[in-house]
């Protein structure tokens, strides 16, 4: 289909609103300066993605039309790819200070016939006009050949690859995300492309994106976590949080303690500090124990907060990048995931969350 005329990719993109206050083509401040690390930037169709994640305000069907251009309840404005690449190769004598502050790219497709070929070239685009380093979140539902799509954005210069599973069982990825809501996603469609994925770009090179409170136990989602690990990606957590005209709109989201809980399970897992067979687990799947005191096992890490951290890709110096400000909830005191280092105060706050129910 001829897209002249219209704002799709390749030539365009949604950024979050935290990229375009960063690319200074939004206006607002950041709470506690909680500036990005990464520029997030979301392919864009105007048929939309063809996926109906219940959970999700991109879904093919919504029981509420929300404005096109909001996303994970802000606002996704559309801008030419080639205007934020102009943006990114400003000097840094000329550059805004909060440019200067982002160690990522990641592109995010949506699930659309035309997005892995166009992907590939938005790649190719930023890899020649800047030294950022690239990621991108694939949805493997439209990859005719798995391999030769990663080796692509390889080769075009993307040095990481996520994917959102999203699911922690395969019975709950069915009833969000497959056959039970109309969706096209296949659980073991996923795995076969994290597999592939960890062949392509390596191990620990590759996420596996994993959201928290759609309905399992704490049990399911360190299984998932540590099947993950076991392919030789690392898992990033997300707190479900409800999405203005989806399905799962009116749902809650998981309590403090249930989230803390699985931050301390994913960062001793991903960082190989412990494994699953030192968890125990109640009669309804609650972590009762890690095993060892936890100061034992995190030592420094634990009080300076660092499991508490947002966890995503990370810049040329390894820390990580993609720090997503507020993408789980409203800027506040109470935080889910941390785009910062917490305070004492933050660490005082956590610490009367971890076992509440």
């Amino acid at each position: 289909m001829d897209n002249i005329g219209r704002l799709e990719s390749p030539d365009y993109v949604q950024t979050s609103l935290a990229g375009a206050m960063a690319l200074g083509l939004e206006p607002g401040s950041f709470y506690r300066n909680a500036y990005p690390g990464s520029l997030n930037l979301l392919m864009t169709y105007q048929d939309g993605c063809r996926a109906n994640c219940s959970y999700c305000g991109l879904a093919r069907e919504r029981y509420a039309e929300p404005d096109k251009n909001t996303f994970i309840r802000v606002k996704w404005p559309v801008y030419e790819l080639s205007n934020i690449i102009d943006i990114l190769k400003r000097p840094p004598q000329a550059a805004a200070a909060k440019v200067q502050k982002l160690g990522r790219i990641c592109i995010s497709m949506i699930t659309h016939p035309r997005a892995a070929a166009d992907c590939i070239d938005i790649v190719k685009r930023l890899s020649a006009s800047t030294q950022l380093p690239i990621s991108v979140l694939a949805s493997p539902t439209i990859l005719q050949g798995a391999s030769a799509f990663f080796n692509g954005i390889k080769a075009a210069g993307a040095d990481r690859v996520g994917i959102a599973v999203d699911a922690a069982t395969p019975e709950l990825f069915f009833d969000m995300r497959g056959q039970a809501v109309g969706g096209p996603h296949r659980w073991e469609t996923y795995w076969e492309a994290i597999e592939q994925a960890v062949t392509v770009f390596d191990r620990e090179h590759v996420s596996v994106h994993l959201i928290v409170g759609l309905g399992e136990t704490e049990q399911a989602m360190v299984q998932t976590i540590d099947r993950a690990n076991q392919y030789g990606a690392q898992a990033h957590l997300f707190s479900f949080c409800p999405e203005p005209g989806s399905r799962l709109s009116g749902y809650k989201p998981p309590s403090y303690g249930q989230y803390r809980r699985i931050q301390l399970a994913a960062y001793l897992l991903n960082k190989k500090q412990s494994t699953i067979d030192a968890f125990e687990f109640n009669a309804h799947g609650k972590i009762v124990s890690y095993g060892n005191r936890l100061h034992e096992l995190l030592g420094d890490d634990l009080a300076a907060g660092e499991p508490f951290r947002t966890s995503g890709c990370p810049n040329r110096e390894g820390c990580v990048a993609c720090n997503r400000p507020y993408g789980n909830e409203r800027p506040g005191p109470d935080l889910r995931n941390y785009p910062f280092q917490p305070e004492d105060s933050d660490i005082d706050t956590i610490k009367g969350q971890i076992w509440d129910e």
